[in-house]
């Protein structure tokens, strides 16, 4: 099966991702590609239409990102973003300037042609006042110090906002539409209207990109790669790596095996969950190593983060070499690799995006290893990887783990590792997730939330007696990207409630505390 293609050039914005996970929320597929990939690369995919991403330069400077030719001869619609409708308006002719006021944040557009086809369905809202607290559906997210002050001929406006007279303009005859603001982000409640209809009502793809479809083109695209082969498949115990299992197991069943290495640096029960979900109820071939003492003894005495990701990455390569070798001839690699870490991996390594990271499920596997590779989620956002679970029949509490460093609690433990200390933040995080799922805030309430154990001691009182024990920190998040972060606003009666239970609960606690730093200025892991 082939699907509707849409190419995004990335000029440098943030936000680029977030296009194509817009586009491929309207079910079109696209694809991300830096404006200096080769023109053959490009249109080998047959595109459909072309979307141009923000970026921070300004379109005049000297050795600033510039317009590809093929994209304005290939005579295919374009949709041009803040950097993009500068760049297509100074490459028509139009005029691009240094705003006197630039502009960053929310702005209210005003719609002023309601039949263009990019605005159709755009519903138009009251403005947001000081006493509403409702959404306001004419908000969009600026972010720009240029504007376009002239449309090249041919163009007309269809939208302006306050401090931007020409905040969407389109040749409709060339089929070209352009946006000063950022349609993909979060801030533009109805930006996935006009993403949807460009791709869809504008560039005539067909919304066919769905997991069933993903899941039978890749069977045959699996198949048709290994053969007869063989396939070892490193299991973290996280979604990535699950998913991947799951459909290679579909595609070539008993030629698979999965190798999981129980480091003891999982959450609770989640050792023993990969073990019933892929070898009983998913009928796999599964290697499960228990390397709990090898790991402990390797960290003891270990304080810093990144000395302790190094071990742990050099442990899990040594305990799957030796593991793999056992089972003979393997043709293949498998790995959960997906889409933003191509996209990381290309811009570290243009001449190849298939680069093994260093960090991804397999602990960084040497590139001299003897396996090709076997990547069937390399196209996928972790939203669709988690699609594709539920399709695939995976339990949902394992589709929607929230994510989990590669290193596991090791840098969660802040400190030195011990069965002790691991067992303390093990269960003191168990009863943080237990009460947020208790008040359905696990799954869309926050998207990352965790304990941290602290390498400090506190003085407590518990009954008659003073106390000297350690201190947990918890963590929880809300995010659309996780590129920016904000902590969640969690009620103070279920705060009180995790604090008193891991007081009460997990010997060595006296102290519990909540982490309410946003990502920046802090990161959300601790290490």
């Amino acid at each position: 099966m082939t699907h509707d293609t849409i190419v995004i050039l990335d000029f440098g914005s943030q936000f680029s991702q977030l296009i194509a996970r817009r586009v491929r929320e309207a079910k079109v597929y696209s694809e991300l590609l830096s404006w200096t990939t080769p023109a053959e690369k490009v249109l080998a995919l047959n595109p459909k239409g072309f979307i141009l991403s923000g970026g921070p330069n300004s379109v005049y400077e000297a050795g600033a990102p510039t317009l590809p030719r093929y994209v304005l001869e290939s005579g295919l619609p374009v949709l041009g973003i803040c950097y993009g409708m500068q760049l297509l308006a100074y490459n028509l002719g139009g005029k691009v300037a240094a705003s006197q006021k630039r502009e960053y944040g929310p702005a209210d557009l005003q719609v002023d042609v309601v039949d263009s086809l990019l605005f159709r369905d755009w519903e138009i809202g009251r403005l947001r006042d000081s006493i509403s607290q409702s959404p306001n559906l004419n908000q969009v997210w600026m972010s720009h110090g240029d504007k376009v002050e002239q449309l090249p001929p041919g163009f007309r406006p269809l939208a302006h906002s306050d401090n931007s007279p020409l905040a969407a303009a389109t040749d409709v005859a060339r089929r070209y539409y352009a946006v000063q603001f950022h349609p993909e982000v979060a801030h533009t409640p109805q930006g996935s209207t006009v993403l949807r209809n460009f791709v869809v009502e504008i560039c005539g793809c067909t919304p066919d990109w769905t997991p069933a479809s993903f899941i039978e083109e890749q069977v045959g695209v699996i198949r048709a790669q290994v053969g007869d082969g063989r396939v070892v498949l490193g299991l973290s115990g996280g979604v990535d790596s699950a998913v991947a299992a799951a459909l290679i197991h579909r595609a070539i069943g008993d030629q698979l095996t999965c190798i999981f290495v129980d480091h003891g640096l999982l959450r609770q029960g989640e050792a023993l969950q990969v073990v019933a979900t892929f070898e009983r109820e998913q009928g796999m071939h599964l290697i499960a190593v228990n390397a709990i003492e090898e790991y402990l003894e390797a960290l003891a005495g270990i304080t810093d983060p990144e000395q302790k990701r190094k071990i742990i990455g050099e442990k899990f390569v040594r305990i799957f070499e030796r593991e793999a070798q056992k089972l003979g001839q393997i043709d293949f690699l498998a790995q959960g690799t997906i889409y933003p870490d191509v996209i990381e991996s290309a811009g570290k390594d243009k001449k190849d995006a298939r680069v093994i990271k260093t960090h991804h499920n397999v602990g960084g596997l040497p590139e001299d290893m003897d396996f090709e590779l076997v990547e069937p989620l390399r196209l996928l956002f972790k939203d669709e990887v988690r699609q594709l679970g539920v399709a695939l029949g995976l339990p949902e509490s394992l589709v929607w783990r929230q994510p989990f460093p590669g290193p596991g609690l090791a840098i969660r433990c802040l400190g030195e590792v011990t069965w002790e200390r691991l067992e303390r933040l093990r269960l003191a995080d168990a009863i943080f997730v237990e009460e947020l799922r208790g008040a359905e805030m696990l799954k869309w309430g926050t998207q990352q939330a965790f304990a941290v154990l602290l390498p400090v001691k506190s003085v407590g009182v518990m009954g008659d007696g003073r106390t000297y024990q350690e201190v947990i920190a918890l963590r929880a998040v809300t995010t659309e990207d996780f590129m920016t972060a904000d902590w969640a606003r969690l009620s103070y009666d279920l705060l009180a409630r995790v604090s008193r239970r891991i007081v009460n609960e997990v010997s060595g606690v006296n102290r519990v505390v909540y982490d309410i730093t946003s990502k920046p200025p802090g990161t959300i892991e601790w290490e």
